[in-house]
């Protein structure tokens, strides 16, 4: 990397670098540093009467104080900051100072790792602290990171752009310590979600990310191609199909939680890939599995939270159990004033057209109540609701409803405006399932990118017979959401998918001789800011000569500085090729 595309404190970070290396400190060492105590352990169980704590540490330099031959910093672990009392006598007990004087107060840098080792003590003023005894560097930073001062339990100068910080996720967690907490919550509802299921002897699966038909969804799919087979292959869109089929094989429960990918737009609330949890019971409902839903949602919320009550937005949402029951055709009915029961396509089309809605030809009958029921409806669904009884236009996966004609047992369950979690009493006739994916096949012809594709295979093992089964996925990454009152997905995902950085545009090297300038010269000219030729056409040469030959005496580069006429010549060559 040229030395002109860094900052001065990357320059002067990559300089004390150097220096550790030439003193013999290596400031990546390889060797284990063995530690012994978090920061937060030791402030919870200090006791002033007790003998003073050994304790070794490690993790970043955070802020510094130097005051002569004492120095306090902040160092930062993996679950909080504890300060840290440094003397020269006492990491340097012998004749050389050069530990305190020259690695401490001078090469280190704030965001460089280190390692202490010392006794825990309380200073006068009260705080708990760490005497340290002796220092170790085990890596240098030589990025400096942003620097968010906290006083009085307030941050400032926070490190608060969103496109920065999704985009640098590890900045991020290392300088706002309460991004830490959205993940350890994500994680507890991982851990409370397996113990409720596992608790009900159900299992965890895996089951092919790589799909020769991208099934149990209506979703456009990634299309990768597989190069040995010669064949395309789908990211898949869900897991529903090869759970089912673990069920025809004869496991009684089975679940997984992993990554499905749709080729869909980015939003708040929406990331192409997603994590999602899918689980299969045989001899059960969608009535068994709402109770069971609802049951789970609690448990996850009382261990994550240690209350049921969440605050997302402005909205208090309440996860205790049981749940309100709406029917789809009644809620939309009340939203709209239309009762589509019993209407066909056509009817329901006009419905769309009263209601002033975009529609357009490739719509199916489920498609256009699923569009009325999302622009109408979906929003006004704060506190957890199950919106049951779904036409079966809408789903070609679902069991028939028992005394309902023309529905089907689905339910979703919407929390805060958004769907939450989709299940079924699945169908498990395979003739009236083969059916369903031919009318799927058809509005595949229509123009829907969305329909289903008829998997042969899944319907040879509903052939060997199913037993009773009730499904259901939930929204992994919006269940977070909801439990950390997060308002974005990007919020509760280390690493989101991000649109590709935008760079300045700047000229070529070939553009910049073309106007004269030698080509070592050219990031010199970047250093100054003009980074595109066009940049230099009005500036006058004596300035130009100025900024270019001080960035040459600066950083030491030792180039022949070019003369005021080199500089004239090449603003009028730039002036001249925007004349031709």
């Amino acid at each position: 990397m040229n030395v002109l595309e860094l900052s001065e404190q990357e320059i002067i970070r990559r300089n004390s670098l150097n220096e550790l290396r030439a003193m013999g400190i290596e400031p990546y060492p390889a060797a284990e540093y063995v530690t012994n105590a978090f920061s937060t352990d030791i402030k919870a169980e200090f006791k002033d009467d007790e003998e003073p704590r050994k304790v070794s540490v490690a993790g970043r330099m955070m802020s510094r104080r130097v005051m002569g031959k004492a120095s306090f910093i902040e160092l930062q672990d993996s679950k909080g900051r504890i300060q840290v009392y440094i003397t020269r006598d006492d990491i340097c007990p012998d004749e050389n100072k050069e530990m305190y004087n020259t690695v401490f107060k001078r090469l280190l840098d704030l965001g460089d790792f280190i390692g202490i080792e010392g006794f825990v003590f309380r200073t006068q003023m009260g705080e708990i602290s760490i005497h340290a005894k002796r220092l170790t560097v085990l890596s240098k930073s030589i990025k400096p990171l942003p620097i968010v001062k906290y006083k009085d339990g307030v941050a400032y100068d926070k490190f608060e752009d969103p496109e920065l910080r999704y985009r640098q996720r590890y900045v991020d967690l290392a300088v706002n310590e309460e991004i830490k907490d959205i993940f350890i919550k994500r994680s507890k509802v991982y851990s409370s979600m397996r113990e409720y299921f596992n608790s009900k002897g159900y299992m965890e699966v895996e089951t092919p990310i790589l799909q020769s038909i991208a099934g149990g969804a209506a979703a456009r799919p990634f299309i990768p191609r597989h190069n040995a087979l010669d064949m395309p292959l789908y990211m898949r869109i869900a897991s529903e199909l090869y759970l089912k089929r673990l069920i025809v094989g004869g496991f009684e429960g089975v679940y997984e939680i992993g990554k499905n990918f749709r080729n869909e737009g980015m939003d708040r609330t929406h990331n192409p890939e997603f994590t999602c949890m899918e689980i299969y019971v045989a001899y059960k409902d969608y009535n068994w599995m709402m109770e069971f839903t609802e049951k789970m949602i609690e448990k996850i919320c009382l261990d994550v939270n240690g209350t049921t009550q969440v605050k997302v937005g402005d909205n208090i949402i309440d996860f205790k159990a049981p749940y309100k029951r709406v029917t789809m055709l009644d809620s939309i009915k009340e939203h709209t004033g239309y009762d589509l029961t019993g209407m066909n396509e056509e009817q329901i089309r006009e419905v769309c057209k009263k209601l002033n809605m975009e529609i357009d030809d490739t719509m199916g009958k489920g498609k256009l109540i699923d569009e009325i029921f999302g622009e109408f409806c979906e929003g006004t669904f704060i506190q957890p609701t199950f919106i049951i009884d779904y036409p079966v236009e809408m789903s070609p996966l679902t069991k028939m409803h028992r005394s309902k004609p023309g529905l089907t047992e689905r339910f979703e369950l919407m929390v805060n405006g958004k769907e939450l979690a989709n299940a079924y009493s699945e169908l498990n006739d395979p003739i009236d399932q083969e059916e369903r994916f031919i009318e799927q096949m058809k509005l595949a012809d229509k123009g829907d990118d969305e329909a289903m594709i008829i998997d042969q295979d899944f319907l040879r093992a509903l052939q060997y017979g199913m037993p009773p089964t009730s499904g259901i996925g939930i929204g992994i990454d919006r269940l977070v959401m909801l439990m950390t009152g997060e308002m974005s997905i990007q919020e509760v995902l280390f690493f989101p998918q991000m649109r590709p950085e935008k760079k300045a545009p700047k000229s070529t090297v070939a553009e910049w001789q073309a106007i004269g300038v030698p080509e070592e010269w050219v990031p010199v000219f970047n250093k100054c800011g003009y980074n595109l030729t066009s940049d230099i056409k009005d500036v006058n040469p004596q300035k130009l000569q100025m900024d270019v030959c001080g960035i040459n005496k600066k950083y030491k580069l030792g180039y022949e500085n070019p003369k005021v006429d080199d500089f004239a010549k090449w603003i009028e060559n730039v002036n001249n090729s925007d004349n031709e």
